[in-house]
């Protein structure tokens, strides 16, 4: 028998994630994108990530029909940014304050993040309420600062 849900989220608090904005572009949707800590490695050979994105999220109608996304991995000083696009704003306003260029699949780059990995969708699996979103790594922009961390429902730094 499955655990309960209180159990199951007590216990992924006690992992402590990096937190990223998904994006992707398309005619239909426009630009698009959210917060996510559920992202990480699949494959050096070729170079794959994951991302799990919920059903009911609109972002996933955007990579569905683009069959592209980008992950942009979150610098410390940006938890307004993941604020802006955890929900609740329109689209618009999620990109309103945010400086950001396209990439060479067209997907949103943020220019301020640590890293942005723009992929294409190679595979995607439904489990439970999400999708999971496998992308082989088509372009990587990497820069220099401290993650931007998520411990205990709480936003946290490195201290170095």
């Amino acid at each position: 028998m499955a655990v309960e849900a209180n159990e199951f989220k007590n216990a992924l608090q006690l992992w402590a994630s990096g937190v990223t904005v998904i994006t992707t572009n398309t005619e239909r949707y426009g630009t698009q994108g959210m917060t996510a800590t559920s992202f990480c490695s699949v494959s050096l050979e070729p170079p794959q990530i994951l991302v799990c994105i919920n059903e009911n999220a609109d972002t996933g109608d955007g990579i569905e029909e683009s069959r592209h996304f980008a992950v942009n991995i979150l610098t410390a000083e940006q938890e307004e940014v993941s604020n802006q696009f955890a929900g609740g704003a329109s689209q618009e306003e999620r990109f309103a304050n945010v400086s950001w260029e396209k990439g060479i699949c067209g997907m949103p780059i943020l220019n301020d993040c640590l890293a942005s990995l723009e992929c294409k969708v190679v595979e995607k699996v439904k489990a439970g309420t999400h999708w999971i979103m496998v992308g082989e790594v088509q372009d990587v922009v990497c820069r220099s600062g401290s993650p931007l961390l998520y411990f205990r429902s709480a936003y946290r730094n490195l201290t170095e």
